[in-house]
């Protein structure tokens, strides 16, 4: 069963007359990025590996939308999102391909697809992309990436999750240097209820309570946490080259 993702009032998200790209927007996650950025007045465009997924966030969402599939394995995928794309204002992507299991048994394709989805894909997106990002706003131009708490409690067969996270939040520091004045932060988010835990079944409940307990906010994530804090990065013309825990402390305990 798949968990309902909530949508945040409009007035969250002050987008109006922005052209914003959701790299990943066929994801639980990224849909609910797209919604709340299109109620917002934003001009979306929705990529990602898998058009009917990309289609089904389409036809959820208010506003304009575009779709352009992208395999950011593949630069000349991503050089082609980049001419569908034309001028933008801000660029968020979502984007993983976990490669866990313990180090013995570890796959190198698999170990390169995660590599490409946090790292390589990101590092050619602003190399594609960032010429044509419109800085002539209050906010500036942006671009968010999706980092994640392994990086900072790495965990037996969780090595490449840890690493290709970990490299990422280095990558946005480098980024924001190498194409300032567009910004480039990172999201980084701990235990959400954004869908991924269904799987779980019955055990989804009793595992996200101990999450909770153990956890300094005494709580877990929700995709609305994930979308302020994006907000927060997209929108913050002072904020550049910086991890935003969006983890309840997670990391920290």
């Amino acid at each position: 069963m798949t968990t309902a993702l909530p949508t945040p009032q409009s007035s969250a998200l002050p987008l109006d007359g922005r052209r914003v790209v959701v790299v990943g927007a066929g994801s639980n996650t990224g849909r609910a990025l797209a919604r709340a950025a299109s109620e917002a007045g934003a001009e979306l465009v929705l990529a990602g590996p898998d058009p009917r997924k990309l289609e089904w966030t389409a036809g959820e969402l208010s506003g304009k939308a575009e779709v352009v599939p992208v395999d950011l394995a593949d630069e000349t995928s991503i050089a082609a999102l980049a001419t569908a794309t034309g001028r933008f204002h801000h660029l968020v992507s979502t984007a993983a391909m976990p490669a866990n299991g313990p180090l013995a048994e570890l796959d190198l394709a698999d170990v390169h697809r995660a590599f490409a989805a946090k790292v390589y894909g990101p590092l050619l997106l602003a190399k594609h992309l960032a010429a044509q990002a419109a800085t002539d706003t209050p906010e500036g131009a942006s671009f968010t990436f999706f980092s994640g708490v392994a990086a900072w409690r790495p965990a037996p067969a969780r090595t490449v999750m840890a690493t290709t996270n970990g490299a990422l939040a280095f990558l946005v520091q480098a980024l924001a240097v190498e194409i300032a004045p567009v910004r480039v932060n990172a999201v980084s988010p701990g235990i959400v209820d954004s869908g991924a835990w269904d799987r779980l079944g019955a055990d989804k409940d009793p595992f996200l309570r101990s999450v909770a307990d153990r956890n300094p906010a005494r709580r877990i994530g929700t995709p609305a946490d994930l979308v302020h804090a994006t907000h927060f990065a997209m929108t913050s013309p002072f904020v550049t080259g910086t991890v935003l825990h969006v983890d309840g402390g997670g990391r920290l305990v």
